[in-house]
């Protein structure tokens, strides 16, 4: 199999064996295709969760029980600060 690369990924590759990280063009794409593999299995594995997720924010909206997005930050915030106070 034959690959022409765009000329922004020749310099990624060009970077990465710069960076003496890899030894090969080869091994960068390599590298970059596992990744992406792995990162299928990640999502493919969470799916469900994020399935459950979604339903039950899908169900609280129907209820009305929605945080509009500066509140649910403060109280994302507050939560951070109560546990980083709690541990020290």
């Amino acid at each position: 199999m034959q690959i022409v690369l765009p000329p922004e990924l020749e310099q990624v590759i060009q970077r990465q064996l710069a960076a003496g990280k890899y030894r090969s063009a080869l091994d960068v794409i390599t590298a970059g295709i596992y990744l992406l593999d792995q990162q299928d299995d990640i999502y493919q594995g969470r799916l469900p969760e994020l399935q459950q997720d979604a339903q039950i924010g899908w169900e609280a909206a129907q209820r009305g029980e929605l945080v509009d997005g500066p509140s649910a930050m403060d109280q994302i915030r507050e939560n951070l600060r109560s546990r980083h106070a709690s541990t020290e």
